[in-house]
């Protein structure tokens, strides 16, 4: 059991890497379609590359959305409205006609003439109402047959035949005539009032139920029969019937063994695509396959891009390119290096062809547009250059689709021109990996040159409290920073890293400034009254001060790795022999800084430029061979100590390391003409 416990101790980084690869392949899988793949690719106008091809079932051929549109539209337009007819305004109205009539007439009038003209009056109203006053004014011609409804029964008639409001007056100048007494056709003003309104609801119904009744198919392909035969165009008619196979085959029934094997297939295929990224990393880039927080990270933003598709294309496809996918080699690229992020981008891009529509169109935009991408984002931290890439980028999506649209419309006329702005949105959106990269580095406590910029401000608090308490120190740091820096240029380092890992890799003598003679201004050694072991302990300590200040400052830790590595497990040789002078056996490891190693060409560069810079004071006439010297004694001395041996630096890189420290350091001691006083 101890055996085991220790195993699994000893392989837990790839235990859980293998943990992540599953787990990723599965969310992936999860959230794929799990219909059947149409296996032939064809565009319209364009010839079909595969064998005849016959209908393997009876299918319907769907109708365009063109053609459902033009259905839809003819619906609209030829639907007949619904009116309501209220039955009370009319009693109402009758009602008040007597009333105010018996009011108005009273004894001026004969029994037999006060009845003659009240019932003409209620006739007249009886023919307004027959089929009502209507209020408000609809968008409707005069012949447009409506149905007018009263109660439960439904009149059909025309809508000429209902009375406006606005012709009540001159309706009842006809009807009145001239003989009719001027004091009761007042009374025909105050009670008529409308008493139809458009019903709009039972409208939108009736028109809602003739749309669902649109068939979404116009005829039958019947088994057998040939729909393309090899090197044939595929039109029009041909394109449908090919759209509608493939949405007969991937929207069908499956059986559960059916499924099992599609959910199978796709599992081999993301495996496959997680695996081929998983072997990059452990193959080339080593350092970040190490580190299960970058793996996780990497791992995180392709779930996330193929997530974000998915949504995108379950609920508004015709909005897939608006998905930012080029966020991903540019995060990627600010934390690693391009090579890994278009590689990545494009694992991306090929899994995404698995669910979006048109998937060999996407997918040469997606790459295409991942390669300018990452030839062209330089300098993130350039908020100027973040700018132009992505209007580099955005440009060459629409470039790319026009030329895709072109080649299969065969012309511009029916072109969609508001796709155009879908790419404009998409670039927009891309501009926000600025704060995306934010939020990441927080997250997973990487570093990106956008904060390697800002730590590299020499009037940051913590090299402000440098510069104040050992002022030797800082112009020492910024010495071996410029060093560092040109020599990272010069064999493709970070050199952005470097000079960071520079300015901050001997914070840790601000805790006792005046036992390192660069800081020593008055000419007084402090270690002359001390043993030679303990002014060796105060000198490595230095190391583990940095490292803790560094984390009470919340310095990243790639910044940390400098401060940790720039002595590697070298000797502090000065008082090594001036114990020895003392004593024969001395212990070598009361003298040596514990380490680690440099593991990176980064902290390699900045051992040898530190100890350089460092000796190269020790110089009282420095001369370029003096110089070159010195740079070779101690570099050959680091090599043959084997303090090179866990770096990604090779010999190679070292000479021209060597090259670049001489030039810089001759720059610096190099003789003045001397100036008459």
């Amino acid at each position: 059991m101890k055996d085991l416990l220790n195993k699994f101790y000893r392989n837990q980084g790839l235990i859980y890497k293998i943990l992540l690869f599953l787990a990723a392949t599965l969310v992936i899988v999860y959230l794929f379609p799990k219909s059947g793949k149409f296996q032939y690719d064809f565009q319209k106008n364009k010839p079909w590359q595969y064998d005849n091809l016959y209908a393997p079932v009876d299918f319907a051929i769907l109708k365009t959305q063109q053609e459902l549109e033009q259905e839809r539209q003819q619906i609209e337009n030829n639907v007949i409205p619904y009116f309501i007819y209220d039955e009370a305004v009319y009693q109402e109205a009758k009602t008040a006609y007597s009333a105010e009539f018996a009011e108005t007439v009273r004894d001026s009038l004969s029994p037999s003439r006060s009845k003659a003209w009240r019932e003409e009056g209620l006739s007249i109203l009886e023919d307004i109402y027959q089929y009502g006053i209507v209020q408000e004014l609809v968008n409707y011609p005069s012949d447009q047959l409506i149905y007018l409804r009263k109660g439960n029964a439904v009149q059909r008639i025309n809508l000429g035949q209902l009375t406006q409001a606005n012709e009540v007056e001159q309706l009842l100048q006809q009807e009145l005539g001239a003989n009719y007494p001027a004091g009761l056709k007042a009374l025909f003003y105050d009670v008529l009032k409308p008493n139809v309104r458009f019903d709009e609801s039972l409208t939108q119904q009736e028109i809602q139920a003739e749309l669902d009744e649109i068939s979404p198919t116009r005829g039958l392909v019947a088994k057998g029969s040939r729909i393309v035969a090899r090197g044939e165009i595929v039109g029009e008619n041909t394109f449908q019937i090919l759209n509608s196979l493939k949405a007969e085959f991937e929207s069908q029934v499956w059986s559960d063994a059916k499924y099992n094997w599609i959910v199978l297939g796709y599992v081999l295929l993301v495996s496959l695509s997680m695996l081929m990224l998983m072997l990059f990393l452990r193959n080339y880039r080593r350092s970040v396959f190490d580190n299960n927080t970058k793996v996780t990270f990497i791992v995180f933003n392709i779930v996330f891009m193929v997530v974000l598709t998915v949504l995108v294309v379950d609920y508004q496809p015709e909005f897939v390119y608006v998905v930012p996918i080029c966020i991903l080699p540019l995060v990627l690229k600010a934390f690693f290096d391009a090579r890994l992020g278009l590689f990545a981008h494009v694992i991306t891009v090929l899994l995404l062809g698995f669910i979006v529509p048109n998937s060999s169109e996407y997918m040469f935009l997606q790459i295409i547009a991942g390669i300018v991408t990452i030839l062209t984002v330089s300098e993130l931290y350039k908020r100027a250059n973040l700018f132009i890439s992505v209007g580099q980028i955005t440009f060459i999506y629409i470039l790319a689709y026009f030329a895709f649209y072109i080649i299969q419309e065969g012309g511009i006329d029916s072109l969609k021109w508001q796709n155009f702005g879908l790419f404009i949105l998409c670039g927009l959106a891309t501009l926000f990996v600025q704060p995306l990269i934010y939020v990441y580095e927080k997250l997973f406590g990487l570093i990106s040159d956008v904060s390697l910029l800002e730590l590299s401000d020499t009037n940051g608090r913590l090299l402000k409290e440098l510069s104040n308490k050992a002022p030797g120190t800082f112009h020492h740091s910024l010495n071996v920073a410029n060093l560092a820096e040109a020599a990272a240029n010069e064999i493709a380092a970070n050199a952005m890293l470097v000079r960071v890992g520079a300015l901050y890799h001997d914070i840790g003598k601000m805790e006792n400034p005046t036992y390192f003679t660069e800081n020593q201004a008055n000419g007084v050694n402090t270690h002359d009254d001390l043993d030679p072991k303990e002014s060796a302990q105060i000198i490595i300590d230095h190391v583990i001060q940095g490292i803790e200040l560094a984390r009470k400052n919340n310095l990243p830790d790639r910044v940390i790795d400098f401060i940790r590595t720039h002595h590697g497990t070298s000797l502090v040789f000065y008082f090594y022999q001036k114990e020895k002078a003392r004593n024969e056996e001395v212990n070598k490891a009361d003298f040596r800084y514990p380490g680690p190693l440099p593991f990176s060409k980064e902290t390699a560069i900045l051992m040898m430029a530190d100890s350089v810079e460092a000796a190269s004071k020790s110089l009282k006439s420095p001369t370029a061979h003096l110089i070159d010297t010195l740079v070779e004694k101690i570099i050959n001395k680091q090599m043959e100590e084997g303090q090179f041996l866990n770096a990604t630096i090779n010999f190679r890189e070292i000479q021209i390391v060597k090259k670049i420290l001489k030039k810089k350091l001759h720059n610096i001691y190099h003789l003045r003409v001397e100036y008459p006083e």
